[in-house]
């Protein structure tokens, strides 16, 4: 299962009203892995999502889905293939919380079909998963932000895609549903599937990535276990810090005093 290549890109560079905000970006996903893109912000980590996702053409560059070339998919295996959770997304109609993540099921409904036993069966487990179903005839409009943000994962989840890619999924949640995010994500990859996520919390990527893919103004600074993309150079570099450990392991990394780079720790 790890030598399944979900996503392969190779060279990816974007170039805006002539400003470069990637350049030759390489990496891989392979199934059953939940890789990490992090990076300050401006680094390029939502336009390179945005570029695997489809919604963004590279200026340079191949992209691979599933070993066959992203530009020459038809929609519909696209969409069946790759989940996308948008940054802050949001959902813009008076509709239920059912209704919502039932729009995750369309890329598998031929034309004028309704949805089978099979397809409700599914939007009832994103549902369940997500901690959902007491709120499914709730108008979307209603929920709080934290709501919202599980709502729009269970639609993605009820794609049932091969590659979700979450951008800041866990941002407008309170602790307890971050982890409970964050171990959705992980399950999907335990079940065969892959996760490309944009986190800005390190704790939470080193906890939950296999791997980690570090940009910094456009480019690869650092790619590897968390254990090797997380250390004082990288994040002196990219983020302009020096961190102080409460030990010398990664797992004693993040019982750590953040502090600006010439400024003495709080």
């Amino acid at each position: 299962m790890a030598d399944v290549k979900l996503i392969a890109a190779d060279g990816i560079s974007l170039t805006l009203g002539g400003r470069p905000i990637l350049r030759q970006i390489s990496l891989q996903l392979k199934a059953g892995e939940m890789l990490g893109l992090i990076g300050p912000n401006g680094a390029g980590k939502s336009s390179l999502l945005k570029i695997i996702a489809g919604i963004v053409e590279p200026s340079a560059g191949e992209l691979l889905v599933n070993g066959h070339a992203l530009r020459r998919l038809p929609g519909l295996e696209r969409a069946r293939s790759i989940a996308y959770l948008a940054q802050a997304g949001t959902a813009h109609w008076p509709i239920t919380v059912a209704r919502v993540v039932a729009l995750g099921r369309l890329p598998h409904l031929g034309s004028w079909r309704n949805a089978s036993a099979e397809d409700l069966r599914v939007i009832e487990a994103a549902l369940r998963r997500t901690d959902l179903l007491e709120l499914s005839e709730r108008p979307f409009p209603t929920l709080s932000g934290g709501e919202k943000a599980r709502v729009l994962l269970a639609r993605a989840l009820a794609v049932e895609p091969n590659t979700l890619l979450a951008d800041e999924p866990v941002a407008a949640l309170d602790l307890s549903h971050q982890l409970e995010v964050m171990d959705l994500l992980r399950q999907h990859c335990n079940e065969g599937g892959a996760v490309l996520v944009v986190l800005h919390d390190l704790r939470l990527a080193a906890h939950y990535c296999d791997r980690l893919h570090l940009l910094y103004q456009g480019r690869t600074l650092a790619t590897g276990t968390p254990a090797s993309v997380i250390n004082d150079a990288n994040l002196a570099q990219a983020y302009g810090v020096s961190i102080r450990r409460a030990g010398g392991s990664l797992a004693d990394a993040f019982a750590l005093t953040w502090s600006k780079i010439g400024h003495s720790a709080p």
